[in-house]
């Protein structure tokens, strides 16, 4: 019996019919931008090879103004329709079906040539934008319609019009942003006759036979934003435009509200897309933390939504939707909403992959492939270095056995998945702990390996993770000082009043683990919006609430601390970094840098400032947490060393780096493709 009925049934669209109800959400990689399009295709059709019933590209510019950023993928040349085809023809043959997104970035354009309906500057680009007339309109109009038609001569099955997160056709509709008094401006129809007008012009040029997909703003999440009759008002003009299907777009790129980073609720704002249903008689896309099939069949079955997007749960696992098809759901490497191996990258210039899956955007590079003489190889630590590459060799057809002194996998991951914000976390050790078992990997668990253990494998493989760096305070050895890893691993129980010793990832994690007490917010939708000031754009425009976040009070009195004299947070995640900088000041955390640490007692924790090590001062504090960087450990590498054992280093025990779990689930994989 079909475990998703909802999910995997076919979708009429009268011209063509999608075999799912599953859109691959569009994503940035930069893929398109390497110009090796022999990767582009393979990206895709590993998608469509996974039973994807919709996918949608990188958003592709329609001119040089409106593209994302210098360099950035245009279709405005015959060479860009040859290369496209070569994407279109590869998904067409593995049984898939793919549109492109245009995607016009107004005012967010990243160069000095950007162009907007009013001359406002965004918050997130240094490029003040020139304001358009009449006849910059037009040429906009046209070229967004002419990339439509190149896209069709391309052999897509339909583009996506880009309406939303704040880009150029979503400049248009609000007074944030569109100050014009002409006919592009003043009353809301004047303000969506960009759009709308788009759409029309693009159906006409592309025909009737031809997928047309408007994303529109449901909620814009910043002030001023449109309201639900707003919404409600340019669906309903958009349809009867052309369009084919409505997707979701939730929130600004400037909004201050976290809208798909982990710490969101799952499905979030699938109650938005729902006010939509029963508007329009055209299908309506949901988006936003779906990541599970059945998150994905809970909201088409209460109504949400006739379809569901899903875009990094494709990075994680191109076969996301086999998978489910095959009662395999289980098996489905899950995307923890992390971003730091795919929007981090994106908004860093680097090419997107995935934390989870490396070989995401790498498919004609990362191959994992049967081992032409299978070994016997040992891996010592079942951290997330050791499981991808204990997982990799098993997938080659070597013997491996994984070895690890706890008495669980998921080395430092299970002390992730306790910090409010970070559930994910429990699915992904989950995942692992299927896997190793479906591989056939031989786990010893409560086992300390030693050299004598290890001589007989062929390969051995040393992921022993890291150790707490000691900070070398005094006073350190006192009661009321801990490490982070007795806190997290619940151990220790710390007052009331705290100093958190240390300001990276870990010390924002502990301080968050600390301000909280009860259910998380992630595990409670109404109690997160409250949280974070978001409320239903029926009934305050823009889905803001007016009385701003409403955090509970915070269940300790946290300072948290740092040596250098810089923002906090500073090296945290591009596009995450300040969701925990602001969680943190909405639970009243004091943030102290450029401290020398002298001494702790009974008190507290005593510090100074600056070189010269002025202002002595006491940070008045019931417990201590040292959150002060880590060590490799090398103790065992060291030990085969001497033995004489070759051996590899992989993950922390080759680099300590703030639990780099990104970089040590790449090296561990990339160790076991050569092995």
């Amino acid at each position: 019996m079909n475990q998703y009925p909802h999910l995997l049934a076919p979708l009429d669209l009268g011209f063509t019919t999608l075999k799912n109800r599953v859109l691959m959400g569009s994503m940035h990689t930069g893929l398109e931008e390497t110009k090796d399009w022999n990767r582009v295709a393979e990206f895709y059709a590993e998608r469509a090879r996974g039973e994807v019933g919709l996918m949608v590209t990188g958003g592709i510019g329609p001119n040089l103004e409106g593209s994302v950023l210098p360099g950035a993928a245009m279709m405005t040349t015959d060479a860009d329709i040859e290369n496209h085809s070569l994407v279109t023809q590869r998904v067409h043959d593995a049984g898939g079906k793919i549109a492109m997104q245009i995607l016009h970035a107004g005012r967010y354009a990243y160069g000095p040539k950007c162009v907007a309906p009013s001359a406002v500057k965004s918050p997130i680009s240094p490029f003040p934008p020139a304001e358009l007339d009449e006849e910059g309109i037009e040429k906009q109009i046209s070229d967004i319609v002419a990339t439509a038609v190149r896209a069709k001569q391309a052999g897509y099955d339909g583009v996506e019009i880009m309406g939303s997160e704040g880009y150029f056709l979503n400049q248009f509709l609000v007074t944030h942003t569109n100050k014009r008094t002409d006919r592009w401006g003043g009353s809301y129809e004047n303000r969506m006759r960009l759009p709308v007008e788009v759409v029309r012009r693009a159906r006409e040029a592309v025909g009737s036979d031809f997928i047309i997909v408007y994303r529109l703003s449901m909620i814009d999440l910043v002030p001023n934003g449109s309201t639900f009759d707003e919404v409600v008002q340019l669906a309903k003009a958009v349809e009867a435009a052309g369009a084919t299907i409505i997707n979701t777009g939730i929130g600004w790129h400037e909004a201050r509200i976290p809208t798909i980073a982990t710490s969101v609720p799952r499905a979030a704002f699938a109650w938005v897309t729902k006010k939509l249903m029963g508007q329009v008689s055209i299908p309506v896309i949901t988006s936003n933390r779906i990541n599970t099939p059945d998150v994905a069949e809970d909201v088409l079955a209460t109504g949400c939504a006739d379809m569901v997007s899903m875009a990094r749960p494709m990075l994680a696992d191109a076969h996301f939707v086999a998978k489910a098809m095959n009662g395999k759901a289980d098996q489905i490497a899950p995307c923890i909403a992390c971003n730091q191996a795919c929007l981090d990258h994106t908004f860093s210039g680097k090419l997107s992959s995935c934390l989870v899956n490396p070989r995401a955007c790498a498919e004609t590079e990362l191959v994992v492939t049967p081992a032409q003489v299978t070994k016997s190889i040992a891996i010592v630590g079942a951290g997330p270095a050791g499981l991808s590459a204990a997982m990799a060799a098993a997938e080659r057809g070597h013997s491996v056995t994984l070895i690890d002194r706890s008495d669980e996998i998921g080395g430092q991951l299970n002390m992730a998945k306790q910090v409010p914000g970070k559930e994910e976390f429990w699915g992904l050790v989950d995942w692992y702990r299927t896997m190793v078992a479906e591989l056939g990997i031989k786990v010893l668990l409560n086992t300390e390996a030693t050299p004598d253990m290890l001589s007989t494998f062929d390969e051995v493989i040393i992921a022993t993770g890291v150790l707490p760096r000691d900070p070398g305070i005094p006073g350190q050895d006192s009661a009321n000082v801990h490490s982070y890893i007795d806190v997290l691993k619940k151990r220790s129980q710390p007052g009331k009043r705290v100093a958190v010793i240390g300001a990276g990832g870990i010390g924002f994690d502990v301080s968050e683990f600390l301000v909280h007490e009860g259910d998380s917010p992630t595990e409670n939708l109404p109690e997160w919006m409250v949280e974070w000031g978001v409320s239903d754009p029926a009934v305050n425009r823009g889905g803001l609430a007016p009385e701003g976040p409403k955090p509970d009070a915070p269940a300790r009195a946290v300072t948290l601390l740092q040596r250098k004299a810089e923002k906090h947070g500073r090296r945290l995640g591009k596009t995450t970094g300040w969701i925990h900088r602001a969680a943190l000041n909405m639970k009243d955390v004091q943030f102290v840098g450029g401290v020398n640490y002298e001494k702790i007692d009974e008190a507290g924790l005593h510090v100074s400032f600056g070189e010269a090590r002025e202002n002595p001062t006491l940070i008045e504090a019931d417990d201590i947490i040292l959150c002060a960087g880590q060590v490799p450990d090398r103790t065992l590498a060291d030990a085969l060393e001497a033995a004489g054992i070759s051996h590899h280093i992989i993950g922390g025990a080759d680099v300590a780096a703030e639990l780099d779990a990104k970089r040590a689930i790449d090296q561990g994989t990339r160790l076991a493709a050569t092995l």
